[in-house]
């Protein structure tokens, strides 16, 4: 796969791009595209990994321009009618959404979609009910990583949580391991985790307030506030829940992520005075979401949910477990319609899925 993947990307996707080949294919379904925000303009990449989930202005706009011109593009009340009756979508249609609720989203994202005369389903967290700017907490813990000495081993309080880094090429899986582990945690006792961290990393008291002063990080890594995220429905655009504080909801107790997932939706609806009928799963892949996690969206009153992933071998398919084309930034035109027509999907299934069956009936 290693070699089929760039072979794929840089030589079939382009090819059949130009001869119109997506542009035939009739996918199945409504097809769920989802971004992340966009990156802007003045802002200098801290690290590929960490920014990848941001696409650029530009690309934004090609994107939307593409889906115009060549498919159906239908607003959050037509998907969330469709949900509800199963009444028929046009040919071809695709929903756009947005997950975290960054600033970069209403300050630029939301300016060309409507430019662009397209409306979107933004996924935001508890934090953009509060008036105070904060960071997605995993993004926090990243950046503390990254602001951090490179050699480090400690113990957090408790005695059962330890972060030990020997270098820089370390601080990725130590990273993702502690999200999954932070994840388990309460929001009020994962914050004080966070500071504690910070504080044995040797990080000043205000060290967010780099990130949080400057106008370009702040675009870039806070979430919209109360007012904003009220500016943000104002403008035409949809809310969905994206849970409380954004944990790994399969990490939780069962109690715990039922509160995540069911008061954020009453909380949401309490202060934008409308329905919350869409759920974005954190992190949304198979790791994240399993059969409890969408058992809990349908109890919680949701219409439906979301994955962040195109397929979930751990769940079957249903109106809570909606797959989603993850947007990324190095998502070149070519790839992105690839996904978009349906190509990308049929081609996993023949070739990926189908000699992964093939060796496993052999081995029986």
């Amino acid at each position: 796969m290693k070699l089929v993947s760039p072979l794929l990307k840089h030589v079939v996707y382009p090819g059949l791009g130009r001869t119109g080949h997506f542009r035939h294919r009739q996918p199945e379904g409504p097809i769920v595209v989802t971004y992340h925000g966009v990156l802007p303009e003045q802002y200098q990449v801290l690290d590929p990994g960490l920014d990848s989930n941001l696409v650029s202005i530009a690309s934004l706009r090609r994107q939307l321009q593409l889906l115009k011109t060549n498919y159906n593009v239908i607003s959050p009340e037509q998907f969330a009618l469709w949900c509800g009756t199963q009444k028929p979508l046009p040919a071809r249609s695709v929903l756009l959404t947005c997950d975290d609720g960054l600033q970069n989203v209403l300050t630029l994202m939301s300016p060309l979609m409507q430019e662009q005369g397209v409306s979107c389903l933004f996924f935001v967290t508890g934090a953009s009910l509060e008036e105070r700017p904060s960071m997605l907490w995993y993004e926090e813990l990243y950046l503390m990583l990254l602001d951090g000495p490179e050699i480090c081993d400690f113990e957090l309080s408790g005695g059962d949580l330890r972060i030990r880094i020997a270098g820089r090429k370390q601080r990725r899986l130590v990273w993702w391991n502690l999200v999954k582990r932070l994840s388990q945690f309460s929001r009020e006792n994962r914050t004080s985790l966070l500071q504690e961290i910070r504080v044995r990393l040797e990080l000043p008291e205000g060290w967010s307030s780099g990130y949080v002063g400057d106008s370009v990080l702040r675009s870039r890594f806070c979430m919209l506030t109360l007012s904003e995220l009220r500016q943000l429905a104002q403008g035409g655009m949809s809310i969905g829940s994206h849970t409380l504080s954004h944990p790994m909801l399969s990490q939780q107790t069962e109690e715990a992520a039922w509160a995540e997932v069911s008061e954020s939706r009453i909380a949401l609806q309490r202060s934008l005075n409308c329905k919350i009928w869409a759920l974005a799963y954190p992190f949304g892949d198979s790791g994240s979401v399993g059969k409890r996690e969408l058992e809990l969206a349908q109890r919680a009153g949701f219409g439906c949910a979301f994955l962040n992933i195109q397929s979930n071998d751990s769940v079957k398919p249903s109106l809570f477990a909606l797959p989603r084309i993850h947007v990324t930034a190095g998502m070149a035109l070519p790839e992105f319609e690839a996904h978009v027509s349906g190509f990308y999907r049929s081609w996993r299934n023949r070739f990926v899925l189908g000699s992964k069956w093939t060796l496993s009936q052999g081995r029986e």
